[in-house]
């Protein structure tokens, strides 16, 4: 087979996965922007921890995927059974699969349709070419190590912070004067910064420094 090949539509996706699906000991690496950037991701997790558990699997979200009940649910699945899950700093704009760090699958950009995605006009780009592969791997463990454990995000005892919060703690990090950053915001000066020291208590920080240390450990500014 060529080192790289575009696949059309998700059956000749399915049909070239299918064969590298049958090791129980590779590794897989999903990286998706939610649960249906890949075409029956959440059956195929499923499935995979049926057949070989849940060893050597990781998946990075984007922080969409907490938006929905029934993501969330699937998502406290799969960690359950012993899939590593993280959600990224960072938007996923472009999902990708890697199999054993050999392999890897690109999603393209999906034409729009009138009715919605159709799955036979989506394409993929496949590779086993060793240095785009290799290269493309790093940035994943880049974006992997930066990333929040799923489980921070269902922690009971994770603070929580809502988007008026969440807009304080952008403004801190944009080096904005409070002045400049109230404004911004469309508050008073004495409110924006009631809400810097509320921040401070509700993180547990002594310094704005420190809070925005804090709010990146936990994720609080993508979720």
């Amino acid at each position: 087979m060529p080192q790289t090949m575009v696949l059309r539509g998700d059956l000749e996706l399915r049909a070239r996965l299918e064969p590298l699906a049958g090791s129980h000991d590779a590794e897989w690496v999903n990286v998706a922007r939610d649960l249906d950037t890949w075409p029956g991701a959440r059956e195929a997790a499923r499935l995979r921890i049926r057949r070989h558990g849940a060893h050597h699997a990781r998946k990075l979200y984007s922080a969409t995927v907490l938006a929905d009940e029934r993501d969330r649910e699937t998502l406290r699945e799969l960690a359950a059974h012993g899939i590593q899950v993280r959600i990224a700093a960072t938007p996923m704009l472009q999902g990708t699969v890697f199999i054993d760090r050999r392999t890897m699958v690109l999603t393209d950009p999906a034409p729009a349709t009138p009715h919605g995605h159709d799955g036979r006009h989506r394409t993929y780009t496949m590779s086993a070419e060793p240095s785009l592969v290799s290269g493309a791997y790093a940035l994943f463990e880049a974006a992997w190590e930066s990333a929040t454990d799923l489980a921070a995000f269902f922690d009971p005892d994770r603070p929580r912070i809502g988007a008026q919060g969440r807009a304080v703690l952008s403004a801190l990090g944009s080096g904005m004067t409070d002045a400049a950053a109230a404004r911004a915001l469309g508050m008073s000066l004495r409110t924006y910064r009631r809400r810097v020291a509320e921040l401070l208590v509700t993180l547990n920080a002594e310094s704005r420094f420190q809070a925005g240390v804090r709010a990146g450990e936990l994720g609080l500014t993508r979720g």
